[in-house]
Parts: C-alpha cells; structure tokens; sequence
C-alpha cells in the first residue's frame, strides 16, 4: 500500500465552516489541489451554491470559498491507501491532522461538514473525543462528492450541501 499524505487546509481566520474530505485521491494528489478529480462534483456544487465558476482557476475557486466563510481540510495528515476509494484506507495507518490547533487558531468556526461517511466516520472516531469540551461545534454528514457516490441524484447532492451551508 501506498502512503499518503494530505495538503494544508485552505483556510480563512474568519471561517464559520470547516468541510472535510477524508484523504486526496489520486488526481487531486497528482494536480496538488483538492478536489481535482473531473467528474467530483464538489466545485460544480460549491460553484452553484456560492455563486462562483466551478471551472475557474483554483485560485479563485479558494478565493470564493474563503470570501464565503468556509474552509476545507481533510480529516488525515497521513495514511496507506491503493487507489483513491475511502474504503481502501487501512485505517491502521490513519494519523489524524491536529484539529485541537486548527479549531484554536479559527475561533469562529461552528459547523464541520463532512463530505461523505468516511470523514464522518473516522473524525468522530479519532478526532472528537481528543478535542477540548469547551468547542461547541455542529457536526453534519453530507453526501460525498465523489464519482464512486452516484447513486445519490445531483439535484439531492446540491440541495443537501446548499442548506447545510447557509448560515442561519
């Protein structure tokens, strides 16, 4: 198995949200930016939810999201993974990024989405219970952007990821 490592968060001291990925796939790895696969619908939601051009230049695509409050991370520093499924990541191997410090330097934070089970999954299990009680943060599960989610229509996907990214 291949060891792999994710990148630096895109972040914002403003930011009101966190959305977390698992890990980089391959492509993203490869391009160095998150989301880079071409059929991960996470930037064409995010473009039609923030009202931005998913196919711009990356780094206006970072600009928008950071002008929008949100910040995007991945739940492992590190893993061994094949391949770029979730369900391929020995979780053995899994090393968590260091959330305690992140959360401590983007006070306004109050929401961490999760795009799909796996981030979910391994946050509350490795990262949650090491946290400081005094975060009071809403957690939610959204649907994964990735390619292998089809099964979940796109019309549901950016409905879903709308609302949870409206601040209320």
């Amino acid at each position: 198995m291949d060891c792999v490592n994710s990148f630096p968060p895109l972040e914002n001291p403003a930011a009101r949200v966190l959305i977390l990925g698992s890990m980089p796939g391959v492509a993203s790895l490869k391009a160095q930016q998150y989301y880079a696969h071409p059929q991960n619908l996470f930037w064409k939601i995010l473009g039609a939810t923030l009202g931005f051009d998913p196919a711009s230049a990356y780094s206006e695509r970072i600009a928008h999201l950071a002008a929008s409050g949100i910040a995007v991370w991945d739940v492992l520093e590190s893993c061994a993974r094949e391949g770029s499924l979730d369900g391929n990541i020995d979780r053995a191997s899994a090393v968590p990024n260091d959330f305690a410090a992140f959360f401590a330097g983007h006070p306004l934070i109050e929401r961490v989405c999760f795009n799909g089970a796996a981030a979910a999954s391994i946050f509350m299990q490795q990262v949650r219970p090491r946290l400081p009680g005094h975060l009071n943060l809403q957690y939610q599960r959204l649907p994964s952007t990735s390619p292998a989610n089809a099964a979940i229509p796109l019309a549901e996907k950016m409905r879903t990821w709308s609302t949870a990214l409206r601040f209320n």
